[in-house]
């Protein structure tokens, strides 16, 4: 359902204008890290996954790096993010 698929995206927002929206499906919300400083908003996704097989341990790590540039005039204080 589209309110299911709103709900795995992560929206930037200044003044109720939306800036990005990144799909971190697959990832649970501690896992990801936004940081606003020196003009750029920067996300961090990472999610890990230790397996144990018959082979021994398996790991699956994920990861997703974003880095959005803000408008001129913007200030980081405006910036708010949801997921």
């Amino acid at each position: 359902s589209m309110q299911r698929r709103l709900n795995r995206m992560l929206n930037f927002s200044h003044d109720d204008k939306l800036l990005a929206s990144i799909d971190v499906k697959g990832f649970d919300p501690k896992e990801v890290t936004v940081t606003v400083k020196n003009g750029k908003v920067k996300v961090l996704a990472e999610h890990e996954e230790e397996h144990t097989t018959a082979r021994g341990k398996e790991y699956n790590y994920r990861n997703i790096t974003k880095e959005i540039s803000l408008p001129p005039g913007v200030s980081e204080d405006e910036v708010t993010y949801s997921l």
